[in-house]
């Protein structure tokens, strides 16, 4: 099984690699370090952790000795990717990921797939990779202590909305009693995690909902958070986080939309769906590199905000209007059409 096959290559190495996607969130920063935990009980392989966490998860158990991207140097026996796949990393880590000898995804986005790795444990059915990586633990045998319980929580909530999402099933409720049991600071994990903002961050919330707009008779709700907007309020880019769950949860709309502008041609889009359309094919179909679940997707976009907002909202109000019959065909779109819109 994958499961015994990853344990046996973790006992093998001599030095592996852990990563999460270049744009981390609770999910893959849980993961990897809960994993890289697991690892050091079970093997003495030297366990690099790659990733540069924003402040919300400062506090977490062995944050500090992640290592930024650019200082990563290989070579590694052993590279696993968490919570996203390898198209999704840093242009500095993709090539030391690529060039290690044994190549492992763990993951639960359905657009992730088994192509171009020595292992995968994939399993969209979990509502989080933590959620994976707790069934981990328990296959190899590994005790659950405090650190790693808090671990595991933090990426469950952020990537269930704090038992929010439809995604959570009865097993998302068992691993969570699981580390409640292990003493956890349940409460000030999620306000960290979910609730908590920096001064400028209300600030830019605030201008954010102002500026939002309607589109497909109030189904598709669209923001923008401009480089000004950000400087303006004294914000960051972890302070967008959060805000696009806030945006579909408006009455009558049924998919929300943030678009971050994080360099002047480049646009980070996050998507979400209260069902009725697939926003994962959307974000595929607006470029090859898009994807995620069905009710919660993202894409980045090499293009100018301005020009995002031109063609985006045609594209997605379609989807609205045709359900996910237009999510499927925009799924089928040839690369390159986004570019035309």
């Amino acid at each position: 099984m994958p499961v015994d096959e990853l344990l046996d290559l973790v006992r093998r190495a001599g030095r592996i690699l852990l990563t999460g996607p270049s744009d981390s969130d609770g999910d893959s920063i849980g993961s990897c370090l809960a994993l890289s935990s697991m690892i050091q009980k079970v093997s003495n392989a030297k366990v690099l952790v790659a990733g540069r966490p924003d402040r919300r998860y400062s506090n977490l158990p062995g944050i500090s000795a992640m290592v930024e991207d650019h200082l990563i140097q290989g070579p590694f026996d052993l590279g696993i990717i968490v919570d996203g796949d390898q198209r999704r990393l840093s242009p500095h880590l993709a090539p030391v990921f690529q060039a290690a000898t044994t190549r492992v995804i763990v993951d639960h986005h359905y657009s992730s797939r088994a192509d171009g790795y020595d292992l995968a444990l994939l399993d969209p059915g979990a509502a989080s990779t933590c959620e994976i990586i707790g069934g981990l633990m328990a296959r190899w045998g590994v005790e659950l202590d405090l650190d790693t319980a808090s671990l595991l929580y933090v990426g469950m909530v952020f990537d269930t909305g704090g038992f929010l999402h439809s995604n959570t099933s009865a097993r998302t409720h068992l691993l969570a009693a699981r580390l409640l049991r292990a003493g956890i600071d349940h409460s000030r994990l999620h306000v960290r995690v979910l609730m908590e903002r920096s001064p400028g961050g209300i600030k830019l919330l605030g201008n954010v909902l102002a500026g939002a707009s309607f589109h497909e008779q109030g189904t598709v709700l669209i923001a923008a958070v401009t480089m000004d907007l950000l400087e303006s309020a004294g914000a960051e880019l972890e302070d967008t986080v959060g805000i696009v769950d806030m945006l579909v949860y408006t009455s009558g709309v049924e998919v929300a939309i943030l678009a971050v502008e994080r360099k002047p041609r480049q646009v980070k889009l996050s998507l979400r769906s209260r069902g009725k359309v697939n926003v994962a094919l959307v974000a595929r179909s607006l470029d090859p590199g898009g994807g995620g679940h069905e009710r919660a997707a993202g894409v980045v976009l090499e293009k100018p905000l301005a020009r995002v907002l031109e063609w985006m909202p045609r594209k997605v109000a379609n989807a609205v209007r045709h359900g996910s019959s237009a999510s499927q065909e925009a799924g089928r779109q040839p690369p390159g059409a986004p570019g035309k819109p």
